[in-house]
């Protein structure tokens, strides 16, 4: 049976594109945003996917937000639900209702730089390999277990910018593939950890970039 997905996104959806075009065996059954605007919705309308859009800002109350947010996701009985840019922190209510279903990727090799300005960051430290993660979602921001990651260099005259689009690449090569294993029912979460079934890697999959 093809595994359904709903995709969560604030923004143009460059992740949600790359997903969608990435030949996967799944159904994106919806795309919702919390930003009417959102480029990403456009792109859904385009192929044909249901698009729905739940302004944030006309509902102050975050719980109460995420609570029909939460009724929206399930009215398309997902298999698993897709956080592409999706600028917001989740309650932790909305976490438990999708905890084992709910991925995200993050710009940096968590659990390095969780947060914000993940590029900034890494560049002020110093560190010479930066990159992305694929994970699941949990009530710890950003340190949910490890599913996929993809290192990239960090250059001597890079900028924030430039660091930014040799990582957004690698995370639109690993978003897909955590996705496929996922579909495939592939991965095993144990004990904060996950591996795939039939492989002798650890909890996470390092995939070296450029």
């Amino acid at each position: 049976m093809t595994c359904k997905v709903v995709v969560l996104l604030s923004g143009r959806g460059s992740n949600f594109r790359a997903i969608a075009e990435a030949q996967l065996p799944i159904d994106i059954v919806a795309v919702i945003s919390n930003r009417p605007q959102a480029a990403g919705l456009e792109y859904a309308r385009s192929r044909g996917i249901p698009a729905v859009a739940l302004d944030h800002t006309a509902h102050p109350d975050r719980v109460l937000f995420d609570a029909m947010l939460g009724d929206e996701i399930e009215r398309h009985r997902p298999d698993l639900v897709v956080l592409a840019g999706y600028m917001r922190i989740l309650s932790p209510a909305f976490i438990a209702r999708f905890e084992g279903r709910l991925l995200n990727i993050h710009p940096s090799l968590l659990p390095m730089f969780p947060g914000l300005k993940t590029h900034e960051r890494a560049l002020e430290e110093g560190v010479k390999i930066h990159g992305c993660t694929v994970h699941f979602v949990t009530a710890d921001l950003d340190h949910g277990p490890i599913v996929i990651q993809a290192a990239v260099p960090v250059r001597a005259d890079d900028t924030p910018d430039s660091l930014a689009a040799r990582v957004l690449a690698q995370e639109h090569r690993i978003y897909p593939q955590a996705i496929r294993w996922f579909a495939e029912g592939r991965l095993v979460n144990s004990h904060g950890r996950v591996n795939l079934k039939d492989d002798s890697t650890s909890q996470s999959v390092l995939s070296p970039g450029t």
